[in-house]
């Protein structure tokens, strides 16, 4: 018989994207968001590799390139996992994935808090960074939604602690 299992005990780990370009991905989401490069597990037998994202490791932290399910990546929350399968950043006819957003819609967003949503846009805007939505647009004027490389929402909201 096996143990039981304790709920309050459990953690949201992770959300995975699929993505066409692991290298402009990578670069969008450390660079533009902050986030760390935390590891990455590489699968040959089925041509693909797993990359993880989070925050706060501090600026000395070296990615584990050997990640394993034993991992403390594993133990944390709030990590994004970007899933590249080999050869679709050089293959002039792969159509992407669905985002989520276009039609049908499933899908959505992930949310950023950030401390300064005006200055963050700002900052972004000034990095190329493409918006569905700026703060000035609509009724929401405490939002902004940004454009990934693969078209995946992101949405920016100011963080309350700050």
């Amino acid at each position: 018989m096996s143990a039981p299992t304790d709920v309050s005990k459990y953690r949201f780990n992770h959300t995975m994207y699929r993505v066409k370009d692991a290298e402009a991905s990578i670069k969008f989401y450390t660079e533009v968001l902050g986030m760390t490069l935390l590891g990455k597990m590489d699968n040959p037998d089925a041509k693909f590799t797993l990359y993880f994202l989070g925050y706060q490791q501090g600026p000395n932290y070296k990615p584990d390139d050997s990640l394993s399910l034993k991992s403390p990546v594993f133990g944390r929350e709030g990590i994004l996992e970007l899933t590249h399968n080999w050869g679709t950043e050089n293959d002039a006819n792969f159509k992407g994935y669905h985002n989520g957003n276009d039609e049908p819609q499933g899908y959505g967003h992930i949310a950023i808090a950030v401390d300064n949503l005006d200055a963050a846009c700002k900052r972004m805007t000034d990095m190329g960074v493409r918006f569905k939505k700026r703060p000035e647009d609509g009724r929401m004027r405490n939002i902004a939604f940004i454009y990934d490389p693969d078209n995946y929402w992101i949405e920016l909201v100011v963080h309350p602690g700050v």
